[in-house]
């Protein structure tokens, strides 16, 4: 099945970012979220985004108007019926996806393909909430998603194949690299990534070495692109969070039980770049 019609729930940072880049490659994107308010802000940020990209000449200002003109938002899910791909990007909250997955579940065909951009809740505990649990799959893109060439494509316990070669072959069409893994608390990247980065707030919290040490130890020494603090930052110290205490919970082990520094950081809203003040001031 060829996809060219894609529904994407939700316009935060996540979908806003799947959006377009779904949109950058021909696909015919319908966007909705809790209200057609907060959808037109994400539509406006992607415009701005895009406007950039015009000012700087890496684009024309008529493929932008292409791009934008692929991008409907719609009032509620029900006017999307011919879209072929529903990507989830909601909040992180299981009974929250539940609900929504089985209301999809629902509404759309039996043949068309429902993902989560979950980055740690369990694909198959969604998956139980429908009635064709061989159409939902995992689809985790990276933030921001419009330029992080990484997704992670994850098989529930009843994935079908085919589900999972329409997902893979999409994500390639899209200028993305694939790679599937089996249902599993984190995944691949989170699974390892973020205890790393718990680990470096425990080397700030029991004073080892500075933080500017701690990141350019592993620019430097392990070839990383940025450090892990300046990381959480970027991605948020209360997703990183949100994030250790999901594995902590789901693989029953309190190696990834997170530091007091990050709950602390949290309860001050010292959040990352998102605030203007995580590890680093922005």
């Amino acid at each position: 099945m060829e996809i060219k019609n894609v529904l994407v729930i939700g316009s935060g940072t996540m979908g806003c970012g799947i959006a377009q880049c779904l949109a950058e490659h021909q696909i015919n994107v319908f966007l909705t979220d809790t209200s057609t308010d907060v959808a037109r802000k994400a539509l406006s940020k992607i415009s701005e985004r895009l406007q950039r990209n015009v000012d700087s000449g890496e684009i024309t200002a008529q493929y932008r108007n292409d791009i934008l003109e692929r991008i409907k938002i719609v009032e509620d899910i029900e006017r999307a019926k011919n879209a072929q791909l529903v990507i989830e990007a909601i909040i992180e909250d299981i009974e929250t996806k539940k609900g929504l997955f089985s209301q999809l579940d629902r509404l759309f065909s039996k043949e068309i393909i429902l993902a989560s951009n979950t980055s740690s809740l369990s694909i198959t505990e969604l998956a139980a909430s429908t009635v064709y649990p061989e159409r939902v799959a995992g689809m985790h893109f990276f933030n921001p998603a419009h330029r992080m060439k990484l997704v992670e494509i994850v098989k529930g316990e009843k994935t079908s194949e085919k589900t999972i070669e329409t997902i893979k072959k999409l994500a390639e069409f899209i200028g993305k690299i694939p790679v599937e893994v089996r249902d599993s608390p984190g995944f691949i990247v989170n699974r390892l990534l973020i205890p790393m980065i718990n680990e470096a707030a425990i080397l700030v919290e029991e004073n080892i070495a500075k933080m500017d040490s701690i990141d350019a130890a592993m620019k430097f020494g392990a070839g990383h692109p940025m450090g892990p603090l300046a990381l959480a930052d970027l991605i948020g110290i209360d997703v990183c969070v949100h994030i250790l205490e999901n594995l902590e919970k789901q693989l029953s082990n309190p190696k990834y039980k997170p530091c007091n520094l990050l709950k602390q950081m949290v309860k001050e809203n010292k959040l990352g770049k998102k605030t203007g003040q995580g590890f680093y001031s922005y």
